[in-house]
């Protein structure tokens, strides 16, 4: 007896449609699983088994043949565990034909309980793309998966409640999307932070351009202060990018099963100790490193020049291209890493070099060395470079609280929707990530601020890319000041967020 079932697979952010056939046939009892199965789907077999007896179902004594259809892809995972057993089940006559606009995902217990899976979410967006109907997910995947519109979306909690309905002997309701009401008010606010108005002046222009910035000064000055409290003045979340970082966090397992539709913009911080492969991401099958779980959020790294050259120079890519591609035998795996990059670092070993009351006990030459751990090419693709001062009596001292962060969004989320107007019609949202070409077409510059450009780059001996960031910086401030064209007082703010490595790296 044959039958086929339908599922899907998963490779890196790729879904694409399994079918899982399966022939029963005459001889001696054996059960193989082909289309090249990695360890845990040829582990199925003994899933499967012991889930239909413990289940009071009958498994076949006969020889069974699943293939996994295209047999040419490698599949892996336990997604198939569920499609399996409704397949023997089906082809041993014991359930009704399975409907051909549904399919099936699922890890099983050995008693007959579906589990949850990763990667549900991609799955089923893929399984509405192709026309599928229906679509029965594990319970604790559904509120996620609930989220697709244009596909019903069953939860299953176990073999014997699928089968009842499958029957038609019990109604299922499909899973119908609630957001949950997360708004808690921030425990940290701008408000906080005293003094350091120069610093939140460039992290305002910062978020209002989707800008990179790198935070320099002695410890205790309040640089990761700052950087905890940009995502309190980034705009909101549009739903097409809710749904992308979600899928990115489905196919990691890390997603909430109280609000699964992530709707505030991840901050990653992973500590100065991470390795290359978890800051990129990798493995076998490649999984998501910290720089698409920072997807359309703030990737943080505090200490930089403490973190491993590898790990900082890997960066490089996947910051201007804003996806990072994982090459291993089984296949090249792409994710997309449109982050912010936040980076916060002492300006010596001892952190005093250059503190107005205390001494610098750093050789110069190891001054050096500390500084130079971060390359000038990783450098020039920051935009913004702002030193931050140990902070006066007089200021820790006021009692007067400083400008709220809902005060600075609003001026942030107007900034940006000038920019969502004047790229209207393209895939880029925000001024740092303008193409050349748009650049050259959108940063119109008074005379006197080309001037004064031109004076600053040959100066400074900056690159070409140092020239563009200037621009995109100054269009950004221009937009915040609500001016169509870019003046002398724009370039030379701009400018000043450039001059800290000029200072700091002795050129």
């Amino acid at each position: 007896m044959f039958t086929s079932v339908k599922s899907m697979g998963l490779f890196g952010m790729h879904s694409y449609m399994v079918n899982v056939e399966i022939d029963i046939s005459g001889g001696l009892p054996h059960f193989d699983i082909v289309g090249l199965p990695n360890t845990s789907v040829s582990e199925a077999k003994e899933r499967v088994r012991s889930a239909i007896k413990n289940s009071s179902l009958t498994f076949p004594v006969s020889r069974i043949t699943v293939n996994l259809a295209p047999a040419d892809t490698k599949k892996e995972g336990t997604i198939y565990d569920l499609p399996i057993l409704l397949s023997v089940l089906a082809a041993s006559r014991q359930i009704k034909p399975l409907p051909d606009d549904s399919a099936f995902i699922g890890e099983l217990s050995l008693g007959g309980e579906v589990r949850k899976i990763n990667g549900a979410l991609p799955m089923v967006i893929e399984a509405m793309k192709n026309g599928v109907k229906n679509v029965f997910v594990p319970k604790d995947n559904a509120h996620e998966c609930s989220v697709v519109e244009g596909i019903n979306v069953y939860a299953v909690e176990n073999i014997n409640e699928l089968i009842s309905f499958l029957d038609g002997e019990k109604e299922f309701e499909p899973a119908v999307y609630s957001p949950v009401e997360d708004y808690v008010e921030s425990l940290v606010d701008f408000a906080d932070v005293k003094g350091q108005f120069e610093a939140k002046r460039a992290l305002e222009i910062a978020a209002a351009g989707g800008h990179n910035i790198l935070l320099i000064g002695s410890p205790g000055a309040g640089k990761s202060m700052l950087a905890k409290r940009l995502p309190t003045i980034l705009p909101d979340m549009t739903f097409e990018e809710s749904l992308e970082t979600t899928k990115i966090y489905s196919i990691s397992g890390k997603i909430s099963q109280k609000n699964p539709l992530i709707t505030k913009r991840p901050f990653r911080s992973p500590h100065h100790t991470v390795s290359p492969v978890g800051l990129s991401g990798g493995g076998a099958i490649p999984k998501p490193g910290e720089i698409s779980l920072a997807h359309n959020g703030i990737l943080f790294l505090d200490e930089l020049p403490e973190f491993s050259r590898t790990a900082m120079e890997i960066m490089r890519q996947p910051i201007e291209d804003g996806e990072i591609s994982i090459s291993r035998s089984q296949g090249t795996v792409t994710y997309p890493c449109s982050v912010m990059l936040v980076c916060a670092m002492n300006p010596c070993p001892c952190g005093y070099y250059a503190h107005p009351t205390r001494e610098c006990t750093c050789h110069k030459g190891s001054v050096e060395r500390y500084l130079n751990k971060v390359s000038g090419p990783l450098l020039d693709r920051i935009d913004i470079h702002i030193e931050v001062p140990p902070v006066d009596f007089d200021n820790l001292s006021d009692s007067e609280r400083g400008e709220k962060s809902s005060d600075i969004k609003i001026r942030v989320d107007k900034a940006r929707k000038i920019q969502s107007e004047r790229l209207k019609g393209t895939s880029i949202t925000c001024n740092a990530h303008m193409t050349a070409k748009q650049t050259r077409e959108f940063c119109k510059m008074t005379d006197e601020a080309v001037v004064l450009l031109r004076n600053v780059f040959e100066k400074l001996s900056l690159s070409a890319r140092a020239y563009d960031k200037i621009l995109r910086v100054a269009r950004t401030i221009a937009d915040l000041d609500e001016s169509e064209i870019i003046t002398d007082e724009h370039i030379a703010e701009a400018v000043q967020y450039r001059s800290l490595d000029r200072k700091f790296w002795g050129k």
